[in-house]
């Protein structure tokens, strides 16, 4: 209880949303089903398309995406061995259930036009990978099994990273946490740990200050664009 399950929705930068839409629709079959004006968030466009009925890839537009340029080792990989800068997307894996399935979906790939290679077997996966728009670095897998810790957690990598035997316990085994009902209260600001540092610092203060409730009540906005009969 109390822990996330997956990943709701994937949200990426566009500055051609429609491009992306058009991609992912097409090339992946995935289904548009959300467009709107961002909630908040004055001239931005937010697009789902639909993996599953809870988990979604996202874009977000707006006007100052495209004059910021994308630098391949900097802003995006390019491919999914090369570097980005920390924090970034290095690459996104998207799953389907089979070989099978894998294959199928190389299939409708290539027959867009899109080249890719794989699959490769790592293992625990088997995966497929191609580019999207604005130099999206995108991957399709499909796992037999589950990861076994014990076979694919590599001491010399545990050592080079830093990790000590206690670490690595209290990561294979996270601490549990018993639920308060949404109880604990917001900790003090501290900006040596993360914080969402595209808000001015007085902003973000006063917005982690003011009360749960308060927040929910001012800035959700439930309402659909579109009446629904």
């Amino acid at each position: 209880m109390g822990l996330a399950n997956g990943v709701h929705h994937l949200a990426v930068c566009t500055a051609d949303i429609k491009k992306q839409i058009e991609f992912f629709s097409d090339v992946l079959g995935m289904e548009l089903v959300a467009l709107y004006w961002m909630h908040g968030v004055q001239g931005a466009w937010h697009g789902f398309l639909r993996l599953n009925d809870h988990s979604s890839v996202a874009f977000v537009q707006t006007p100052d995406v495209a004059k910021i340029e994308r630098t391949i080792g900097s802003t995006h990989s390019g491919s999914p061995a090369m570097p980005v800068a920390g924090g970034a997307m290095q690459h996104v894996a998207f799953n389907v259930d089979s070989l099978a399935e894998l294959l199928a979906l190389r299939d409708r790939i290539r027959s867009r036009g899109i080249t890719i290679f794989g699959p490769l077997d790592h293992g625990f996966c088997q995966s497929i990978y191609f580019a999207g728009p604005e130099d999206l670095c995108l991957e399709i897998s499909t796992s037999a099994r589950g990861i076994d810790a014990r076979a694919w957690i590599d001491p010399e990598v545990v050592a080079l990273a830093g990790i000590s035997p206690d670490e690595l316990a209290r990561y294979k085994r996270p601490a549990a946490f018993e639920s308060r009902n949404g109880g604990v209260a917001q900790p003090a600001f501290d900006p040596s740990k993360p914080w969402q540092r595209g808000y001015p610092e007085a902003m973000y203060r006063h917005l982690i200050e003011t009360p749960d409730e308060e927040v929910t009540r001012r800035m959700s906005e439930t309402t659909p664009p579109v009446k629904v009969d």
